[in-house]
């Protein structure tokens, strides 16, 4: 470090201070070995000389960027500069080649950036000021020229800063070596994003930092021939799996759980996830967020480097569902179960987070439990299953969410280096170590252990590559030098590694023996150790133990390192995890290979741990290195704050001041010999010239110039600090004579060649001149002859200007006329124009007032002539009136006849009176005789029988023949009488039988008489309605008689010959005139008797000729077209009533087309419903023609009635009953519910009981039909069209997704539809709802009959019945629990339509799913076992089951 040489009395000095650790001060005086001192803070303080150190006041006050260049090279002198430095914001400082960076706890844009690594790139190191870059650089530099791969170790404690330094270091090396104007993404892109993702899942906040890594990270960076990158990887080492479970206050757990918490709130409705403060490995610390960091911005920020470094959106989500797992894991507590030494879940919210974290994992609950909860003991005889108590329990739901998040985090590793990718063919790297720092807590464990022996290894590293090869290299080349001493860690690493003594492979024999415990492990490190100079055991423990470290002591506990050493996964939940079905989570867990199963070799972390550091230190070995020192100016993480203690503990314990010594001390520069004569030869010329060794040069060299101190080995030069700069110089000067001399050569070479050019340019330019002098005079001439040009030019533009503004002007003048004139024109056609067309309005008018009066004189002449002829027919009449008797004696035998209807109409009702009374008398006492008969009969039975038992007594109780002869002679006495009495009773009972046999006789005789009795009743019956009939067919005919007596007297009376005619006539008058069938009559009495004739009498029409008929029927056409094109079109609905139909009925109705014999009406109409529905498969369409051809169908039903085929009728309605329709037609009879005809008579008071019905003739039967079979028609395609609708989703909704089937299974007994996941799962389900709501909606638009509406959803459910019932059936593997409770959901789904949809339109169609109901209700029930053949057959499925 130096030596205090040259201390005096008024000297400035550094002493060692507790607080600031150095302090500067003056000496005031020297007492032998000892100085007084006064400090710049006042006080006066007394202290060795051999502790103090002198302080350079001529340092620079903002420091050196070199340490090296310090004139005092000691600790104060170090640690002054640093401050310096740190104070200005310049964070870096070289000591050598070793760059110290200190944290500066804030953004320091300015020293970053593009523009800084443009001007570091290719740059000398030490040329610029110290920084991160020129690290890389220099790295980059060597691997590129010497085509050696190097490495960059940055170390330091946590919080110093080493990831960001990483970060720098890679963006640097992407900026060298990254391919610009590539597409897609880059490995530097992949690798610079991939460590936000590391981040999230491997950094913490802990005491020290608020983003400390917990996992040590190596990333080799590959190059290619050209030096761009063309791989890299990243290796991972140890990361600290206990702080999933445990933490300490106020540290956090990893970033990955709070981020997910903070993710938007779908994803967290998701996860069932909600604030950190409910999950019970996030709230065992009060720090649950970061100062300035948003942690759902830094969510989506690892969303987006997910998908830079190729994690797919489906990955992503496994990846945060095993995340919400793990938490969910944290929150299963345990209680003791009903066996000793059991354990089950405590409460129901343990029971939900232990469903949720299943349905996370997609894994059962059930096992889920049991491998918590359960372990599996195998032996050669049995296999025994094994409870854990609650304490356990505990401990295997921690060991399973340490091993799940160990798993995730090594697979994230793995895909990152798959995304990157490797480049097998490259043969240069760069290496990036970032790992963990010396730690030192006031409870370490198994953690800071392997962190500790880690620094150590690094540390012999630093060593071997700083301080011994630096002597080694001396040593080998045979020169003059000194050995350094330094702290060998050595004997630490041995502690550690050393097997098979050392503690790892004590604690690898710990854990392979079952009884072992964390007493006996430190009891066997007390012994093994007890001697050791860097074992230290407590005095106040029975289980710690300490080791001296290089970088201090450092107490541990072991209570959890036989836990945390064991590197194997329980077998339930490798079982467990491996069986998941999501592909994902099994595929962390692979299933071991049969060799590895059976294998009981034993596998530690320690071990593996040891390996992989052994693997990164042959790297490290094989690269050329360069170290990066981070250092935390300060434990509060805040900046402008500088901790002397804390620095100098730091500096120390990364051997900067040992570098730094040493560097100085020795020969920091080094040459071969080739080399050193190749840079320097210039310096002696002779020697390049003499023919002598490289040695002897280089002697010859370095004496020439005078240096002293130098060293000469058997292959190298060695300089010390200084010397090759003077080499430099001197060769500088050297070189800059000799340019000086050919620079003065080469300037009298061109000083020549510049004046001949210039005599040459004279010459040229003089000629030029002369010649400019000659194109000057020629150039006035020319002048002067352009300027009279351009005059005449001149002028004639300006001529030629003004005619254009005349001609302009001129051309306005006239279109301004011509418009004036135009526009007169126009008027003045417009005005003729408009006088045209009203002189035509006025001359049509004139021609409609011309015709009116023509219509009306014609009118008046042809009633006057009418009235002529009716005056004759009114003389003929009066004289026939004359005759006062004639009308009143038809009158009186019309009254006559009428009563005497009557009275035989009374007549016979009163005898079907009698004779049902006569009938019922004569069936009552059959009756009774019958039943006194049967009792008779009965009684004589009985008696029979009770003689016979008493003949049987008497035969048993008869003593035996061989007794005495009297008694043999008493008994046949006995049984004579006996005989005779049984022959007695047999007449008697012959004599009943022929009674009961005539009795019977009797009893038919009446029945038949009844039955003819009853025959000629119903002939009767039938009588009376003809006669009924008649009578009211002769009321009607008497009514119209008296109304036209009426008539007759009134005109009679007024003398006005128009109104006597006859109705009739008076009918076809009306119909010449307008062209209608049937005229407005405003008389029933017209009405009535048209009605009458043309459906009785049929009377040929008077006074007619074929004119009048001939323009009757091209009317009819006319009306029958206009009709069909009416129809055509969609008319609509008027309260509930289709219009086309009832336009139709109206109009067939009002022409008489039902009692016609021949027409094509009929056949238009069928033919126009047709082709509406030809090619239609909109439901709209159909729906519309359906609700108008049934309604027309009812209105045909309740109005037209068969002629001449009553004995027909009976035999058609049978054959047509069996057909739906037929029924439907039956059905119409009555109206059907919700069809309201009240349009088709006018009024809304009368309904279809009040149309009159027609014979119809066979066209309208045939219409009948037709219409009949359209409706069946329309009706099959609308239902044909649903089927094809819903049949696609039916074959989807049998079988439940794969992929969401264990969250319906489990979801759906408690609440159907509870979370988005859930309602995605019946998405067919509600598809066929849709459909089928909106067919009902289009069915109730278009006022369809609610009875066919109801057949057809009654069809469709029994389609679907059938369809998912033989899928059940067909389908083995829909025969499953989650299949069941899926469809029953569907089902429920269906119901509540059909309860929305309510009677009036589904009916029954609910019942028509009776054989799937009853068939899933089996599937979901709960102890199938336990249920009988008959409970299954009669209370299950009672359906379903039709065998015996």
């Amino acid at each position: 470090m130096g030596t205090p040489v040259n201390i005096i009395v008024g000297s400035h000095v550094w002493i060692e201070d507790p607080e600031v650790s150095w302090i500067d001060g003056q000496v005031l005086k020297i007492n032998g070995k000892d100085a007084e001192i006064e400090t710049t803070d006042g006080k006066k303080v007394v202290a060795k000389l051999s502790k103090i150190y002198p302080k350079d006041m001529e340092a620079p006050p903002g420091g050196v960027d070199d340490m090296t260049k310090l004139s005092y090279l000691h600790e104060p002198g170090v640690l002054q500069n640093l401050k310096a430095r740190y104070e200005l914001n310049e964070i870096y400082t070289y000591t050598g080649n070793i760059l110290i960076a200190i944290n500066p706890f804030q953004r320091l844009p300015h020293i970053y950036g593009a523009h800084m690594m443009q001007q570091y790139k290719g740059a000398p190191f030490g040329e610029l000021s110290p920084h991160v870059f020129a690290v890389a650089d220099v790295a980059y530099r060597a691997m590129i020229i010497e085509g050696k791969s190097n490495s960059i170790l940055v170390s330091g404690e946590s919080g110093a800063g080493k990831t960001e330094t990483t970060k720098m270091l890679m963006q640097y090396l992407a900026f060298l070596g990254g391919r610009a104007g590539t597409e897609g993404r880059t490995v530097e892109q992949q690798v610079l994003e991939s460590n936000p993702v590391l981040e999230a899942f491997g950094n913490a906040k802990t005491v020290r930092n608020n983003n400390s890594s917990r996992f040590g990270k190596f990333v080799e960076i590959q190059f290619d021939k050209s030096g761009r990158i063309s791989g890299a990887a990243i290796r991972t080492y140890l990361l600290e799996r206990s702080r999933v479970c445990q933490i300490n206050d106020p540290e956090r757990n990893y970033h990955c759980f709070y981020l997910l918490c903070a993710a938007p709130q779908e994803e967290v409705e998701k996860y069932k996830l909600g604030n950190p403060r409910s999950f019970h490995y996030l709230n065992q610390s009060k720090c649950y967020e970061l100062a300035d960091i948003s942690d759902a911005r830094e969510y989506l920020a690892t969303r987006r480097a997910m998908d830079i470094v190729g994690i797919s959106q489906k990955d992503q989500e496994a990846i945060f569902r095993v995340v919400a797992a793990i938490l969910h894991i944290g929150n299963i507590d345990f209680t003791k179960g009903k066996d000793v030494d059991s354990s089950v879940p405590k409460d129901d919210k343990s029971k939900f987070h232990l469903k949720t974290t299943a349905e996370l994992l997609m894994c059962d609950a059930d096992a889920l439990e049991d491998a918590l909860c359960k372990r599996v003991m195998i032996t050669p005889e049995e296999v025994i299953k094994r409870s854990l108590d609650p304490q356990s329990a505990l401990v295997s739901r921690d060991g399973l969410a340490k091993t799940i998040y160990s798993r995730l985090f090594d697979w994230l590793v793995d895909k990152i280096n798959n995304s990157i990718g490797q480049d097998p063919k490259s043969k240069s790297l760069i290496g990036v170590l970032d790992i963990y720092g010396f730690e030192s807590f006031k409870a370490n464990s198994f953690e800071q252990f392997c962190i500790n022996f880690t620094n150590e290894k690094l540390q012999q590293h630093f060593n071997q590559h700083v301080f011994k090869m630096e002597q080694e290299e001396y040593t080998k080349e045979q020169i003059n030098w000194s050995y350094i001493e330094f702290v060998d860690n050595q004997d630490v690493l041995d502690l550690i590694e050393k097997k098979p003594g050392g503690i790892i492979a004590l604690l690898d024999e710990a854990c392979m023996f079952p009884k072992s415990t964390h007493e006996t492990f430190a009891n066997k490190l007390y012994q093994t150790f007890k001697n050791h100079k860097r074992f230290i055991k407590p005095k106040l423990s029975r289980t710690d133990f300490t080791i001296a470290h290089y970088a201090g002591e450092v107490l541990y506990q072991s209570d959890q390192f036989l836990d945390k050493n064991k590197d194997y996964v329980v077998p339930e939940h490798q079982d467990l995890l491996s069986a998941s079905k999501c592909p994902f989570v099994s595929g962390l867990f692979p299933p071991l290979p049969e060799e590895t199963s059976k294998s009981s070799k034993f596998s530690s972390i320690g071990s593996r741990f040891k390996l992989q550091l052994q693997q990164l230190m042959e790297t490290l070995n094989s690269t050329e290195p360069h170290y990066i020192r981070c250092v935390k100016p300060n434990n509060l993480l805040k900046p402008a704050i500088f901790e002397n203690n804390n620095i100098m503990q730091q500096l120390r314990c990364g051997g900067v001041l040992e570098a730094i010594r040493i560097s100085c001390a020795g020969y920091p520069t080094r040459r071969a010999f080739f080399e050193f004569i190749n840079r320097f030869g210039l310096l002696a010329p002779e020697v390049m010239e003499a023919n002598c060794d490289e040695k002897t040069g280089c002697q010859k060299i370095l004496e020439n110039m005078g240096l002293k101190g130098y060293q000469i080995g058997k292959t190298k030069v060695f300089l010390r600090a200084g010397q090759m700069a003077e080499l430099d110089a001197r060769r500088s000067q050297v070189l800059s004579n000799a340019a000086k001399v050919i620079q003065r050569r080469v300037r009298t070479h061109q000083a020549r060649k510049h004046y001949l050019a210039l005599r040459k340019q004279t010459i040229y330019v003089q000629s030029r001149w002369r010649g400019r002098l000659a194109y000057k005079l020629y150039n006035h001439l020319r002048r002067e002859a352009a300027a009279v040009k351009i005059q005449k030019n001149v002028r004639r533009y300006e001529a030629r200007k003004a005619y254009k503004e005349l001609h302009v002007s001129t051309l306005t003048l006239q279109t301004a006329l011509r418009a004036i004139a135009a526009r007169k024109e126009f008027r003045f056609k417009k005005k003729t124009k408009a006088a045209i067309i009203i002189q035509a309005r006025w001359r049509c008018h004139k021609a409609a007032i011309y015709y009116k009066r023509l219509k009306k004189g014609t009118v008046i002449t042809q009633c006057r002539w009418r009235g002529r002829i009716a005056r004759r027919e009114l003389r003929k009449l009066k004289m026939a009136a004359r005759e006062t008797g004639a009308l009143q004696e038809a009158k009186d035998k019309l009254e006559k006849r009428v009563e005497e209807l009557t009275w035989r109409l009374q007549l016979e009702k009163g005898l079907k009176t009698n004779l049902e009374e006569s009938k019922a008398q004569e069936i009552a006492k059959l009756q009774n005789s019958l039943q006194e008969m049967q009792s008779k009969f009965e009684e004589t039975n009985a008696l029979l029988i009770k003689e016979r038992e008493n003949t049987k007594k008497v035969v048993e109780e008869a003593p035996p023949v061989i007794q005495e002869t009297k008694v043999i002679v008493e008994d046949t006495q006995k049984i004579d009488t006996l005989t005779a009495e049984v022959e007695s009773l047999k007449t008697s009972l012959e004599s009943e039988k022929q009674r009961a046999d005539d009795f019977e006789r009797k009893y038919n005789e009446a029945q038949d008489c009844s039955e003819e009795r009853g025959t000629k009743l119903e002939d009767t019956e039938k009588k009376a309605r003809q006669l009924q009939e008649s009578l009211t067919r002769l009321e009607e005919k008497i009514t119209n008689l008296e109304s036209e007596n009426q008539v007759l007297r009134q005109q009679a009376v007024s003398m006005a010959p128009n109104k006597f005619l006859s109705g009739r006539s008076r009918s076809i008058i009306q119909r010449t005139e307008s062209g209608h069938i049937v005229a407005e009559s405003k008389t029933p009495l017209s009405t009535q008797e048209m009605h009458s004739t043309s459906m009785h009498r049929r009377e040929p029409s008077d006074g007619l000729d074929d004119k009048p008929q001939k323009s009757l029927n091209e009317k009819q056409q006319e009306n029958q077209e206009l009709l069909i094109r009416c129809i055509a079109q969609h008319l609509g609905f008027a309260g509930n009533r289709p219009i086309a139909a009832c336009i139709i009925y109206k109009c067939l109705l009002h022409w008489r087309s039902f009692e016609v014999e021949r027409t094509s009406v009929f056949d238009r109409i069928i033919q126009t419903i047709g082709h509406a529905i030809e090619t239609q498969d909109n439901n709209d369409v159909l729906a519309y023609w359906l609700s108008n051809a049934s309604t027309l169908l009812l209105l045909l039903q309740r109005t037209l009635k068969a002629s001449g085929a009553a004995g027909m009728a009976p035999q058609r309605r049978r054959s047509s009953s069996a057909t739906l329709f037929g029924r439907m037609t039956q059905s119409f009879r009555g109206t059907p519910t919700g069809v309201n005809l009240s349009l088709i008579n006018g009024a809304t008071s009368r309904g279809v009981d009040t149309l009159r019905q027609v014979e119809a003739k066979y066209p309208a039967l045939l219409f009948k039909q037709q219409l009949t079979a359209y409706v069946e028609k329309i009706y099959g395609m609308i239902r044909d069209n649903l089927k094809k609708e819903i049949s696609p989703l039916l074959g989807l909704c049998i079988q439940a997704p794969r992929t969401s089937r264990a969250s319906l299974v489990k979801g759906s007994s408690r609440s159907v539809a509870n979370t988005e996941a859930q309602r995605a799962l019946i998405a067919h389900w509600q598809g066929i709802v849709k459909s089928l709501g909106n067919f009902l909606n289009t069915l109730k638009a278009n006022h369809v009959p609610p009875f066919l509406v109801r057949k057809v959803f009654t069809q469709i459910f029994s389609f679907i019945n059938v369809q998912l019932f033989n899928s059940l059936l067909l389908r083995r593997e829909c025969c499953s629990f989650s299949n069941g409770e899926y469809v029953k959901a569907g089902l429920a789904e269906l119901e509540h339509w059909c309860y929305k949809a309510t009677d009036e339109y589904a009916g029954s169609a609910w019942d028509e799913l009776k054989h799937i109901r009853q068939a899933i209700g089996f599937l979901v029930i709960h102890q199938k076992p336990k249920k009988t053949l008959d409970e299954i057959s009669h209370d299950l499925c009672p359906s379903v089951c039709t065998g015996p």
